[in-house]
């Protein structure tokens, strides 16, 4: 079978679909050019749907992997993503985008997102971070060994680091440029950063401990993730893990989430868990804390990149597959 997504958002008739030329590993099967997209798809609910974006892909010899469809009960829309198999030769690049192009426009989809990751280029990222390294140096060591489907193009940080610690000498031994922006209330650096991320596809905060402005989100345009340090919305404010240990929880875990307007309110991508007990002491408490925001933090990146996380339609809430 074929693989093939569509996105809905607030406004249905605001916008026409868009493709995004990305690319997915392709899983390769009887020929050695057969290559892997991804497809998502978000439009008004309707029969007909999957038996159309099946029979796109069959009759370019696209093979579905697998396919996953879900359809809210208190809504009329539909989501679905899809990988799929195929043959740039049969099935070229452009001629694919104009076939999902048909279907959206048939379907009346706000949003019709194609990726084929052999072919088309990685997301471009910033990472943004303050004293805390260990969610950053964890996202550098996976981007390092392969196991990270981004490009990192800068980190940016409010907390100077020293040219000899080892975060600055693994970003100098690959190239990263490395940006110290100090902050204050009154002065949040944010046209300074807008310059440096502009060429990004979204942005990373890995314990960046500022909060971005209205005015920023709207200038920036495209998606924030966040890691948060705890089960939202529990143990808001300092010292979390300090709040969550003294209060005796026995369950301590992370949330990853997109950044909107409201302090720590944006739709959730991710949550992580772990059990705690009377055995354990701050120290081990916190190291837990913080195996679980790096993990958090990397799924929720890995599942954005696969086009797995949709907006739920109207709501502050996400649909991930």
């Amino acid at each position: 079978m074929n693989l093939l997504w569509r996105l809905v958002s607030p406004n249905f008739g605001s916008q026409v679909c868009k493709f995004s030329k990305r690319s997915l590993k392709c899983v390769k099967l009887s020929s050695n050019s057969v290559v892997h997209g991804i497809h998502v798809f978000h439009c008004p609910d309707e029969v007909g749907i999957v038996a159309k974006l099946s029979d796109c892909m069959a009759s370019r010899g696209g093979n579905i992997l697998n396919a996953d469809v879900f359809v809210p009960e208190d809504n009329n829309v539909f989501y679905s993503r899809s990988e799929f198999t195929f043959d740039p030769a049969i099935w070229p690049r452009g001629k694919m985008d104009e076939d999902f192009f048909k279907l959206s426009k048939m379907f009346n989809a706000l949003k019709s997102i194609v990726r084929v990751p052999e072919i088309d280029p990685k997301y471009k990222i910033a990472v943004l971070v303050s004293k805390q390294d260990h969610c950053l140096v964890d996202l550098l060591h996976r981007w390092q060994n392969g196991r990270l489907p981004v490009d990192i193009t800068s980190v940016i940080s409010n907390h100077d680091r020293g040219p000899d610690t080892h975060v600055i000498r693994l970003l100098e031994r690959h190239g990263i440029p490395y940006y110290y922006l100090p902050t204050t209330m009154g002065k949040k650096r944010e046209v300074e950063i807008l310059e440096l991320v502009h060429d990004t596809d979204f942005l990373v905060l890995a314990r960046y401990m500022q909060v971005f402005s209205a005015e920023f989100l709207k200038s920036y345009g495209k998606d924030i993730i966040n890691i948060h340090h705890g089960l939202l919305p529990s143990f808001k404010g300092g010292s979390p893990s300090k709040q969550a240990f003294e209060s005796g929880v026995k369950l301590i875990g992370a949330t990853s989430h997109f950044v909107s307007e409201v302090l720590d309110a944006g739709p959730i991508i991710e949550q992580m868990v772990e059990r705690v007990s009377h055995r354990d002491n701050l120290q081990s408490f916190i190291q837990k804390s913080e195996d679980l925001e790096k993990q958090c933090l990397v799924k929720a990146i890995k599942s954005y990149c696969e086009l797995r996380v949709l907006p739920y339609y109207a709501k502050d809430k996400t649909v991930v597959f």
